[in-house]
């Protein structure tokens, strides 16, 4: 970056010698960038680089054809044959095929600490929530990915996102749909397994954004994250076993509505007295009502 401008103060007659002075460089490597200057297309695969560089950042699960998309959606466009060579030349590759454990091979520290530690209970609102993701597969369009948040205190789903990609952005969205549908959430646990999407930058930025704290289980032990994983149960055997679904709208549209409609106004649950989530929140609220 200093070349040029040295370059532009001779041009306007300050000697070479007293610009690299004051600015630093050494004058023989001027005189050869002078000589030999960067071409055109090295400027353009340094963006380019740097475009992928970008996405590889903030989700580290990208392989080069999303990478190869994210950075076409920043204005750099190439093919993805062109986004391999940069990427494996780069090392910014899908984390996703080098954490394939072998015998001996040690998992990944968490991101954060277990504050939960399978007590899976909360005395209000917005004081644990927990989180996951599931998939299942539609029989023309691949696979469909959900991640769901769930508060402890009611079992209510405060947010979810669904997606045919299993990125960061499917938890980050997920995340900001929660904070969206009910806020005031400083302080609330997030607590999920370590999983990539739950790991990457782009998560942690967003909890420290809404002041959460993050949360993490051990690695194979689904008993951290159980509550979670019992309504993953009841969503297979509901909705996802039910019938063979043909298209990702299909599958989606049936998700949705079950939560909304089954899971949170018609399922009673022994946990909440007989109630459903939205009845045992109502219930909750009348005193409060009353009281105003």
């Amino acid at each position: 970056m200093t070349y040029p401008l040295v370059a532009e103060l001779a041009a306007t007659g300050v000697p070479v010698t007293v610009s690299c002075r004051v600015l630093k460089p050494a004058r023989q490597p001027y005189y050869w960038w002078r000589n030999e200057p960067i071409l055109d297309a090295d400027v353009l695969r340094a963006y380019r680089l740097n475009a992928l560089h970008d996405a590889h950042h903030d989700d580290p699960t990208f392989g080069y054809r999303y990478q190869a998309d994210e950075a076409r959606r920043a204005g750099w466009r190439m093919s993805r044959r062109a986004a391999w060579k940069l990427c494996s030349q780069a090392g910014t590759l899908s984390s996703a095929q080098r954490r394939r454990r072998g015998k001996g091979q040690k998992a990944r520290p968490p991101v954060f600490d277990d504050h939960v530690q399978r007590i899976f209970r909360a005395d209000a609102p917005n004081r644990l929530r927990l989180t996951d993701i599931t998939e299942h597969r539609t029989t023309t369009e691949g696979k469909l990915y959900c991640c769901a948040i769930k508060d402890v205190f009611s079992n209510r789903i405060v947010g979810c996102s669904i997606s045919d990609r299993v990125t960061a952005k499917l938890a980050v969205d997920a995340l900001r749909n929660a904070v969206a549908r009910r806020g005031e959430v400083a302080g609330c646990i997030l607590h999920a397994d370590r999983g990539s999407q739950f790991r990457s930058g782009a998560m942690a930025r967003e909890l420290r954004h809404h002041d959460m704290v993050g949360s993490m289980g051990r690695v194979d032990a689904a008993g951290d994250n159980a509550a979670m994983e019992s309504f993953w149960l009841l969503l297979q055997t509901n909705v996802l076993n039910q019938q063979r679904w043909t298209t990702r709208q299909e599958l989606r549209l049936s998700i949705v509505v079950w939560i909304e409609r089954k899971y949170h106004r018609q399922r009673a649950q022994d946990t909440l007295g007989g109630l459903t989530p939205i009845e045992f929140e109502a219930k909750l609220t009348e005193p409060l009502t009353l009281a105003a």
